[in-house]
């Protein structure tokens, strides 16, 4: 078990990890408010849970829910580098949903809901899930204090 946690925990990287962790995770969790919380103009899991259904996410609320979710929770987990690979795990499939449910058919530009966003953020979550949280991240703080059991990680 001490093995898997530091499999997922243990990142060698440096800043860059935390260069692709910290605004990424922002507008995970800032889309993801949205969804939960219609909060910055967003429309709420009731609204977002209407249109989810009317592009054939079904059922809507609960897709609005799951997304929202992993968006928000994903997104603060990725700005703290806490369970990265996990969080960025879960929001790579999030996002990969968003690219070929919902953006596939408008071709590749942002201005026509093309994939072009989908996908920045598909690419930037499987590189964190990937190459973990890295030295300035709470995964390894965790490992450090020995709050899941081992610290062996170097």
């Amino acid at each position: 078990m001490k093995n898997f946690i530091n499999k997922i925990l243990v990142s060698d990287e440096g800043l860059a990890a935390m260069v692709l962790r910290i605004p990424i995770g922002l507008i995970l969790a800032a889309h993801g408010s949205q969804k939960l919380f219609a909060w910055f103009g967003g429309y709420g899991l009731e609204g977002t849970g209407q249109w989810m259904a009317s592009v054939g996410l079904a059922p809507g609320f609960l897709m609005a829910l799951l997304a929202g979710g992993a968006e928000f929770f994903g997104g603060v987990a990725l700005m703290l580098g806490l369970f990265t690979r996990i969080a960025a795990t879960i929001s790579a499939l999030t996002m990969a949903v968003a690219l070929f449910w919902v953006h596939s058919g408008n071709g590749f530009f942002l201005d026509k809901h093309g994939i072009e966003y989908a996908l920045a953020l598909l690419s930037a979550t499987l590189a964190l899930t990937i190459m973990g949280g890295g030295r300035y991240a709470l995964d390894r703080y965790l490992l450090d204090v020995n709050l899941l059991g081992s610290n062996d990680h170097d």
